[in-house]
């Protein structure tokens, strides 16, 4: 044990949710399959918003597996952008955050905790700096879905002028190599808007993570072979060395919640409900619903007359509307609340279709709790997620927009009766959800093996035996899903 425990990853997120969590499973399963130590570092102010009990906001935390160290990126109480572009902001981010993470990778040395490897997500391209110069190797931890690390890899590499030229022309359809064919509708919207500063500047930070890769190209995705083979295989290997994750399973009941879990007993509520009958609807911890959107989802909701779970954050509130006011609009059967621990409520017998906006955490814990979806996809990958779930995987509908990309009452009722109804491609969209759930719990139960793969190389320690794992980490998945 003391020989497995030399080895220690520390992990630096960014500090969003979609990070964070994925950041969390990816550490829990480096410890249950290497025996490592793991560190997990997020901001300063992120790791308050984590932690809201401890009585100092840079305690360290160790929850009995993982140790959680924050350092700080100048924004202490809360990052204010305000007029800064994103590209402005990931720089300025830069120059506060590097000399402390540099520091923390020293301290850690010092203290008798050496990291022997580094993993970051997006963003945080100065991380791999931070590595070289402590002389510790460095992975890029890609939290979005491989089939959207191929579409980036492939547009920087000879596929832009095509896209920019036809940008206008959602239906045109773009041929990367070894991918299915994508329209420019299907594509992450930062690829195709040449106005809106944020996806000029996300462009920008993309870019420039695919840049450090061209030097160190050593990439983990939280994806698993089955359910992305083609975008996989459409990489050269030879090019950037690729390990999937398996779905690095959803996050339940642990640390990590940035937001506070709404006090009403909605599980309960669940308990309630027939099997299969709710509509569960979240748009994730960061997109925002427009007031039209909010508008026609109470409409759609009140005419579909489903008992219906909806998320609304309370930063996505207008001004002087309350849940009250949603909840109402809705209908009688329903609950409204600003936040829940989403993989208990997918896992829930009671659910029968999840509308979500189809980010990647949202899309793989719906897909490992086979809950099938109707896709209102916002921006950024979000739209390439939504066709993967449409036509690649067949678990899920598109809830076609209008001119405003609003998905109307009537258009979400004619989704909602095409998932849930009893008409021959519902029955259809609800088998392969299943099919996907057990291909996802295959994927984990196979013994982690390109992960296992990944941290022995680092431990020098050959691979362990399948049959242990498969078993432990089946009980693993089945424990995380509450099941």
């Amino acid at each position: 044990m003391a020989e497995k425990q030399q080895h220690h990853f520390l992990i630096i997120a960014y500090p969003l949710q979609s990070h964070i969590n994925p950041c969390i499973n990816l550490a829990k399963y480096l410890i249950s399959s290497t025996g490592s130590a793991v560190t997990l570092s997020t901001t300063v102010s992120a790791h308050r918003r984590m932690f809201s009990s401890i009585s100092k906001p840079d305690q360290e935390v160790n929850d009995g597996l993982i140790t959680y160290i924050p350092f700080s990126d100048g924004f202490d109480e809360g990052s204010k952008r305000g007029s800064m572009d994103f590209k402005e902001f990931i720089s300025l981010l830069r120059v506060k955050s590097q000399p402390n993470v540099s520091t923390l990778v020293g301290d850690l040395a010092a203290a008798g905790r050496p990291v022997t490897c580094i993993i970051r997500t997006m963003f945080l391209e100065w991380v791999a700096e931070v590595a070289g110069e402590h002389g510790i190797p460095s992975v890029l931890y890609w939290i979005q879905a491989a089939s959207v690390f191929a579409a980036y890899y492939h547009y920087f590499h000879g596929f832009e002028n095509l896209i920019r030229s036809h940008a206008d022309d959602p239906l045109f359809t773009v041929y990367f190599p070894g991918l299915k064919p994508l329209q420019i509708q299907d594509l992450p919207s930062s690829f195709i808007d040449t106005v809106n500063t944020f996806h000029i500047s996300f462009l920008d930070c993309f870019r420039d993570v695919f840049q450090v890769l061209e030097r160190d190209g050593r990439v983990l995705l939280n994806t698993f072979k089955d359910l992305e083979a083609e975008a996989l295989d459409s990489i050269n290997p030879q090019t950037l060395s690729l390990f999937t994750v398996g779905s690095c399973g959803p996050l339940s009941g642990a640390a990590g919640h940035l937001f506070k879990e709404d006090e009403k007993k909605y599980m309960e509520w669940l308990d309630t409900k027939e099997e299969g009958s709710v509509v569960y609807v979240s748009f994730g911890s960061f997109s925002l619903m427009k007031k039209e959107q909010k508008e026609e989802m109470v409409r759609g909701l009140k005419e579909s007359k489903r008992p219906f779970l909806w998320v609304v954050r309370k930063d996505n509130r207008e001004e002087g509307e309350g849940v009250i006011e949603i909840e109402e609009g809705g209908g009688e059967d329903g609950m409204v609340v600003e936040w829940c621990d989403q993989v208990r409520v997918l896992a829930h017998r009671a659910v029968g279709c999840f509308v979500t906006h189809c980010g990647w955490n949202s899309t793989l814990e719906s897909l490992v709790c086979g809950v099938p979806m109707v896709a209102v996809p916002q921006w950024l990958d979000q739209c390439t997620n939504a066709k993967l779930v449409e036509s690649l995987w067949g678990c899920g509908v598109r809830g076609v927009v209008d001119g405003d990309g609003v998905v109307q009452g009537a258009e979400l009722v004619r989704c909602l009766e095409l998932v849930m109804g009893e008409g021959e491609k519902g029955v259809e969209i609800r088998n392969k959800a299943k099919v996907w759930r057990d291909k996802a719990l295959e994927a984990v139960a196979e013994g982690f093996s390109p992960l296992i793969r990944f941290g022995c190389s680092f431990l020098r320690k050959p691979l362990p035996k399948p049959n242990f794992y498969n078993r432990y980490c089946k009980l693993r998945v089945l424990q995380l899903l509450s099941l």
